[in-house]
């Protein structure tokens, strides 16, 4: 029994677990011999997801990397692949690294975007699957094969995404079509059959601006519609959702609801990006991540979604306490839904993957930014007052 505690920072309860599920809410609700932990008046929150990372390139841990790359995405994206070499990049050891920071503070789950090119082939993607079976106890991690170099203009990419698939990878992904392949319809084409031969979902990077992006996004809506693919589908970043036309905006936004596909955005500085609540209210499932964290791209990121929270109501210029509320919903029960995570929440039945932090409100929580007072996955405390669960050499 955890007592004391104040789930959603409302009344203060109990919540009693057992085994790995939460079998009752409310006083004393705990059977003789529980054990008990004090909550002291903590808000209890379900586990954090991170639906958007990329756990193999990580540099924590590493020798700083003395970042000279240029601006563009091709730039970065050829300097991050010749890099791994030079830097001896381990993606197992990488991504364990990155794991334990997320654990301690607060995240039970992860969809990784795993690097896969006719260089490095599949390391980055048994890397990420040894630290998925290895810390298995502690978080719960899902593989997206992404081909970050491009798949049309590097011949052999879709063939080793195939293979990444049918070992165990749950996602397809995909990038840029126009821009990056210069070939949408071949890109498109290639990934939702790959979709379609594995019975997998698909996640898309797309970075594409303005009327390029919204053409882009309008042939994913209409292959998801053509293969049934409805609620099975996620555009991540989906920049082109900032574009100052509001009148066509609203339009694609209403043609993602209708077809349940999936919105991911981190909230960046410095390019456009969906408006958060427009798109909330238009109906659209909207999850959240970290993206890339201290690697070869930039120097920033901490793992810590409930920074995130602040990060995207600083971006949409949200400050309410029922604003920050709802983002709360992006980084929990909604990103839950875009990952297809069965039982989760703070109900009798549910999972007891859950975290405890110090606040008096959530948007306090948020502000504040405490250390986690306890982290807890399948019923099983797996951090306390931040401590890292596990340590890699």
């Amino acid at each position: 029994m955890i007592k004391n505690v104040r789930p959603w920072a409302e009344a203060q309860t109990d919540i009693t677990i057992s085994g790995d599920r939460i079998s009752a809410i409310g006083a004393a609700a705990g059977g003789a011999g529980a054990e008990v932990i004090d909550g002291a008046g903590a808000i209890l929150l379900p586990g954090l997801i991170e639906a958007h990372t990329h756990l193999d390139k990580t540099l924590f841990g590493m020798k700083w990397n003395v970042n000279d790359v240029g601006y563009t995405l091709i730039d970065k994206i050829t300097n991050e692949r010749e890099m791994k070499t030079k830097l001896g990049l381990d993606p197992a050891r990488q991504s364990a690294r990155q794991v334990a920071i997320s654990v301690a503070r607060g995240t039970t789950h992860i969809r990784s975007h795993v690097d896969i090119d006719t260089v490095h082939g599949l390391k980055g993607v048994e890397g990420v699957m040894a630290t998925r079976e290895k810390y298995k106890e502690f978080i719960d991690i899902e593989i997206v094969a992404f081909p970050q170099s491009g798949m049309m203009i590097r011949p052999g990419t879709a063939k080793l995404m195939d293979e990444a698939l049918a070992m165990g990878a749950e996602v397809v992904g995909g990038l840029d079509p126009s821009s990056m392949d210069k070939d949408p319809k071949g890109q498109l084409d290639a990934i939702f059959a790959l979709a379609v031969k594995h019975g997998k979902p698909l996640d898309i990077h797309l970075h594409e601006p303005g009327e390029l992006g919204l053409f882009t996004m309008g042939m994913i809506v209409e292959r998801t519609k053509a293969h049934g693919l409805t609620g099975k589908v996620t555009i991540s970043h989906a920049f082109c959702l900032g574009h100052n036309d509001y009148l066509v905006v609203g339009r694609m936004l209403e043609d993602l609801a209708r077809n349940d596909i999936a919105v991911m955005t981190t909230g960046p500085s410095g390019w456009p990006c969906p408006p958060l609540i427009r798109t909330l209210d238009a109906g659209i499932t909207v999850c959240s991540g970290s993206d890339g964290i201290r690697d070869c791209w930039h120097p920033w990121g901490t793992g810590d979604m409930l920074e995130r929270v602040m990060y995207l109501g600083e971006r949409n210029y949200l400050s309410r306490d029922r604003d920050i509320r709802r983002i709360f919903d992006v980084v929990t029960t909604l990103g839950a839904k875009v990952m297809d995570i069965k039982d989760y929440g703070l109900k009798p039945g549910n999972i007891a993957d859950l975290m405890l932090v110090d606040g008096e409100a959530l948007a306090e929580a948020v502000a504040s930014c405490r250390p986690r007072r306890l982290v807890m996955k399948r019923g099983r405390v797996v951090s306390r007052d931040g401590a890292a669960p596990f340590e890699v050499a």
